[in-house]
């Protein structure tokens, strides 16, 4: 009994982690994009806000998942491990998506909130991903 309540704690440990990872993969999105991102999404039903946010999500999701199931060594290091690479992809997704608004002409933050569809928005999705992806791929 005592292995099966350390695996439930360590498991709601590592979901908890996971899950405050992915809150702030989100409120870097909101950072880098004009308003409250949160209104554009669920209220305002703005389709490009919530595609970056969906593919920042997933590239977390993916970064997070990757470092757990490559971390080795007991519970507690093994989360500061994914914590840390975790920290390291949000920043690098933040980043990425600044280096995109830079090296393009407009505002792609301004683009992902305005009124109209935007394809440059499937390129900042693209990035992320492939951010994400690549993320994922360095963690040894």
């Amino acid at each position: 009994m005592p292995e099966l309540l350390d695996e439930s704690l360590a498991t709601l440990a590592f979901a908890g982690v996971g899950i405050v990872l992915l809150l702030v993969g989100y409120f870097m999105v909101d950072l880098l994009t004009p308003g409250h991102l949160g209104r554009q999404v669920f209220v305002e039903h703005k389709r490009d806000a919530a595609l970056v946010l969906a593919s920042t999500q997933i590239s977390v999701g993916i970064i997070v998942a990757t470092a757990f199931y490559t971390a080795q060594g007991d519970t507690w290091d093994t989360l500061l491990e994914a914590t840390v690479f975790g920290i390291i992809g949000v920043a690098l997704l933040g980043i990425a998506f600044f280096l995109l608004d830079l090296l393009t002409p407009g505002s792609l933050a301004e683009l992902v909130v305005d009124e109209s569809d935007d394809p440059a928005v499937y390129v900042a999705v693209a990035l992320q991903l492939a951010v994400g992806l690549v993320v994922a791929a360095s963690i040894t």
